[in-house]
């Protein structure tokens, strides 16, 4: 009788069911837990585990309740099985570095793709053609990517906003009689975050196209010039001025608009309803002059 109070029913914290509900099931205790959370059936623990683990059958698992972790011991497989087991797993380490070296190599030869149409574009194609013919290879694989890094660099620098700030710091200043109380707002290229929000996108977009711009520009303004490099230099040239002085003198008169601005009066709203406390006045008042 004594031996039957120490011995507890057993009941599975999963399914809730107990030894008199199936006496053919498998018991196992797997962790520290006592009383009612320490036996579970061994096909319930073997769901539950599939479902902590989502395929991953070589991950850990430990109990919810005191945290124990469980140990599980896999059948004995075959040379061939193991072989593949740790190819599988090889192969899961090094893919990440795989996709990476992909990754890299495709921008790498993407970049020596654009360098050689690039150069072509510039100098012209046949004589674009005959360079890289005679050029050395290593100078070509070494010189080649640089560009559209050289391209992409150069849009990052914004010389356009120094003359703007330059511009919006003297120029309006002194045209405000002196002592005057008017608000002048942030020059907007102060402070850490200077300038425009710089856009990845367009900061590569511009870049990539712009060989293509100066040699639209270069043929439409020097024709007159028989080398293809000179008009494509020339034409980037008085691109890159052109889009600086109307960046230059957008971004001003846009300081200029916001330093010219004024905050009206509320407006009376016409047959609004008074508060409480000045209706009851103006009433009163009323009265007052209709009894006078």
């Amino acid at each position: 009788m004594a031996l039957a109070e120490e011995t507890p029913e057993k009941h599975c914290w999963v399914c809730f069911a107990t030894e008199r509900d199936d006496h053919s099931a498998e018991w196992v205790s797997p962790c520290r837990c006592k009383g009612c959370t320490k036996w579970i059936h061994q096909a319930c623990l073997q769901r539950w585990l599939d479902e902590k683990q989502k395929g991953n059958s070589g991950g850990s698992v430990s109990c919810p309740q005191c945290g124990t972790e469980y140990h599980i011991v896999f059948p004995k497989m075959g040379p061939l099985v193991y072989f593949l087991q740790q190819l599988d797993r090889a192969l899961s380490r090094i893919s990440p570095f795989a996709a990476v070296g992909v990754v890299v190599g495709t921008v790498y030869w993407s970049a020596v793709t654009y360098g050689a149409v690039t150069v072509m574009q510039v100098v012209g194609h046949k004589k674009g053609l005959y360079v890289m013919e005679r050029a050395d290879p290593l100078f070509l694989l070494m010189g080649l990517p640089t560009i559209p890094v050289v391209l992409v660099l150069g849009k990052m620098i914004r010389w356009e906003d120094y003359l703007v700030r330059l511009w919006q710091r003297y120029s309006y200043k002194r045209k405000l009689p002196p002592g005057s109380s008017r608000y002048l707002p942030r020059v907007p290229v102060d402070g850490p975050n200077s300038g425009d929000h710089l856009s990845v996108s367009r900061t590569l977009c511009g870049a990539l196209i712009f060989p293509s711009i100066a040699s639209l520009v270069g043929r439409l303004l020097f024709r007159r010039m028989s080398s293809n490099l000179q008009q494509t230099v020339l034409g980037g040239i008085a691109f890159v001025l052109i889009k600086g002085v109307l960046k230059v003198y957008f971004k001003q008169q846009q300081y200029i608009s916001q330093a010219s601005r004024q905050i009206l009066n509320y407006p009376e709203r016409s047959g609004a309803e008074p508060a409480d406390g000045d209706g009851d006045g103006a009433d009163d008042d009323t009265e007052d002059s209709g009894n006078e």
